[in-house]
């Protein structure tokens, strides 16, 4: 079976994890757990600021007002899926003694809120473009 799909079954079964492995030290657990829950609060972050812009600036141009906010919830929809796939990742590494992963992903959503509130820097200082 993939590392892949074995890693996806965790997500729904994470008492599977314990199969892996020693148990590490729960200090190591714990912060592991609270890397997820930071990674759930952008996410819901990102969804919120999606609905903000959609809700919120009415006189926005429709598709510049839809792409920001879709733009948004995609970033907020990857990072929490993220936040599981990394959780497990995490926990496996440690029960393993192996490495932590790593990933280019905190990169990847750095450059896509970049992009998103420059963006909306541009409206603020040219104006809304759909009056």
């Amino acid at each position: 079976m993939s590392d892949f799909v074995q890693s996806l079954r965790l997500w729904f079964a994470p008492q599977r994890i314990r199969d892996e492995g020693e148990t590490p030290d729960y200090r190591f657990s714990l912060a592991n757990e609270r890397t997820f829950l930071a990674w759930i609060r952008t996410a819901l972050a990102l969804v919120g600021g999606g609905f903000a812009v959609d809700q919120f600036l009415p006189d926005l141009r429709w598709g510049v007002r839809v792409g920001l906010a879709l733009a948004l919830l995609a970033g907020g929809v990857l990072c929490a899926l993220r936040a599981v796939n990394h959780w497990v990742r995490c926990e496996r590494a440690m029960r393993r003694g192996e490495d932590l992963p790593v990933s280019r992903f905190p990169a990847v959503l750095s450059l896509a809120v970049a992009v998103v509130a420059l963006a909306m820097v541009v409206l603020v200082v040219f104006g809304w473009a759909g009056r």
